[in-house]
């Protein structure tokens, strides 16, 4: 790999007639090898060990490394060697933790604290030990240009974001994690590049000439000279894993990855992970963001399937959204009714081969409830994309009550799925998140500005009402805002959600992984719900009227009402329940 502290460089360049590495002020003309690598012993000091470099391929450059580290200077510069194995890590303690029975809470660095660090993070990491999550799950760290954004527009994959802390804050970060108890998850995108600082095809055919995915060209997969894309890609998810011991990757977009290969990079991807889990002695966990509801992704490789281990259900969200909301527009008009819910909880997808008006189209595959364990599916009630990619970036907070929330958090912690929480909705945080760029070039700039204005202005909004996502100001409201967290509304929330956690880690009916000890009773008119787990059950009132929902004898764990002097009065077979209030019972 590119600078190594031994001096050694290597770069792909398949297609070049000439390369040469800059460094340390000089040019080394480097030599050809096997499959189009090229490669060079540069004979100076302190090679490896912080030195800047970059690649000029046939006259044109320099580049940075497209395996670069680091990126000082931004992604337009030089690249700085970094050696991850210099870093003494303190975790030899950490065996990791599966995803079965675990709870996930996705951050965004540049937003989760005032700072914008990976080492401010670090000074909250307590939070979420008090709070009852196993993992931390970082929005995209990779290096892009400008100084924030949502992480997605990534060009360097190999390179943490010098914003961010750079590599050395990132291993700080991971092993704080792991001493606190927490396994980490990070958010990787695999599926196209950058608008800016992409120097990728000046190197080789890393991008497909035949087809382009919503964020641009797809990555070749399958064409001339894909061997290489795809090890590309495999060793970036080996080295997150293994060099800065990750416990899981999510998939940005799988969707959107064209392979027509007969063994799917997935596949792949998963196989060489399962090899290097049995060499690491700790479980390493890949779970795909995917638009398909195709149980295949989560199929064991030996049944057919890609064998990953986990898969978001947005079915999840839009159901549970539709239902306290009321919003139907898009693509929640087919959870209107209840009963969408119901069957979600009940059997994972809603569309499992049926008609989505959204799509005009039949949609999805139906899960195999008897073989599939419901922890494979990761859903949440609110998450970057479900609040960012929303006009205003408005969170659930600003349209429910302190009761329907209660509702959504106790659908997300103590129903049959994984479970991941935003950051900041365990207190009903107020401050939005939008979406929000800093591209330096005016003419990007202004043109992602009056795209996203347009868009919203085709659905109705008024342009003024929509954020700037240029104007720096938009980045500064979607910081997270700590000391809500002390005010009487906002640590009730705190408190519920932190009950609720205990409750999911206490009592092993919350995280059976059987489909057949979920059942959904509902009344689509008076719009309750009573989810039961086992011997334990969880009582949802949407209705904005007191409702009498049918009830076992159980122990009363968890009440909670906007209004926290209501009460829960219990019958022999049934719970007068307050408008937009939960109750949990658990058997005897």
């Amino acid at each position: 790999m590119s600078g190594e502290p031994s001096g050694h460089f290597d770069v792909w360049a398949p297609n070049a007639s000439q390369v040469e590495l800059v460094a340390g002020g000089d040019r080394h003309r480097m030599n050809r090898g096997h499959d189009g690598w090229w490669s060079v012993v540069a004979t100076m000091g302190g090679a490896g060990a912080g030195v800047d470099y970059g690649f000029v391929v046939d006259g044109e450059g320099p580049f940075p490394d497209p395996r670069s580290r680091r990126q000082p200077g931004g992604v337009h510069e030089l690249s700085r060697s970094f050696d991850p194995g210099r870093y003494d890590w303190q975790d030899a303690g950490w065996t990791g933790r599966p995803l079965a029975g675990s709870a996930i809470y996705e951050l965004h660095i540049g937003t989760f604290t005032p700072e914008g660090t990976l080492d401010s993070a670090i000074e909250r990491l307590g939070h979420l030990v008090a709070l009852g999550v196993d993992f931390v799950e970082l929005l995209p760290v990779n290096a892009f240009n400008g100084s924030h954004n949502w992480g997605y527009d990534g060009v360097l994959w190999y390179a943490v974001h010098e914003g961010y802390g750079g590599p050395a804050a990132y291993q700080r970060f991971v092993d704080a994690c792991h001493q606190a108890g927490l396994g980490v998850i990070q958010d990787v995108v695999y599926n196209h590049l950058g608008p800016s600082g992409n120097y990728l095809p000046k190197f080789g055919p890393y991008l497909s000439t035949e087809g382009a995915n919503t964020w641009g060209s797809s990555v070749n997969l399958d064409g001339p000279l894909s061997d290489q894309v795809r090890r590309y890609i495999i060793e970036n998810a080996l080295m997150w894993l293994g060099d800065y011991h990750v416990d899981g990757l999510r998939l940005d977009a799988v969707h959107a990855l064209k392979d027509d290969r007969a063994t799917h990079l997935l596949e792949e991807l998963a196989g060489e992970v399962a090899a290097l889990e049995a060499s690491v002695h700790r479980p390493l966990s890949l779970i795909a963001e995917s638009d398909l509801n195709d149980p295949k992704l989560i199929t064991a490789r030996d049944a057919n399937g890609y064998g990953l281990d986990g898969q978001w259900s947005d079915d999840f969200h839009h159901a549970v959204h539709v239902a306290l909301t009321g919003e139907t527009t898009g693509y929640y008009a087919d959870f209107a009714p209840l009963g969408a819910l119901a069957k979600v909880l009940e059997r994972g997808f809603f569309h499992d081969g049926t008609w989505s008006s959204f799509r005009e189209r039949t949609h999805g595959r139906r899960i195999d409830t008897e073989r599939m364990p419901t922890w494979r599916l990761v859903v949440a009630s609110q998450n970057h994309d479900q609040i960012g990619n929303r006009a205003t970036g408005d969170r659930l907070t600003a349209h429910l009550d302190a009761g329907q929330l209660a509702i959504a958090a106790a659908l997300t912690l103590l129903g049959p799925f994984t479970p991941m929480l935003f950051m900041g909705e365990e207190w009903g945080a107020s401050t939005p998140w939008q979406f929000f760029t800093s591209h330096p070039e005016p003419e990007l700039g202004e043109a992602t500005a009056h795209g996203r204005i347009a868009e919203f202005a085709r659905m109705g909004w008024d342009p003024a009402l929509v954020p700037d996502p240029q104007d720096p100001a938009t980045f500064e409201r979607s910081h997270l805002d700590w000391e809500e967290v002390a005010q009487p509304d906002h640590a009730r929330m705190l408190e519920v959600y932190r009950a609720l956690a205990r409750l999911r880690r206490d009592r092993p009916e919350f995280t059976d992984p059987r489909f057949d000890r979920v059942q959904v009773e509902f009344d689509e008119n008076e719009r309750w719900l009573r989810l039961r787990r086992g011997g334990s059950e969880i009582l949802a009132n949407f209705s904005a009227e007191p409702r009498t929902v049918p009830s076992g004898a159980g122990e009363l764990l968890l009440g909670f009402a906007p209004d926290a002097a209501a009460e829960f009065t219990t019958g022999a077979s049934a719970t007068l329940l307050p408008a937009h209030s939960i109750v949990v019972r658990g058997g005897r």
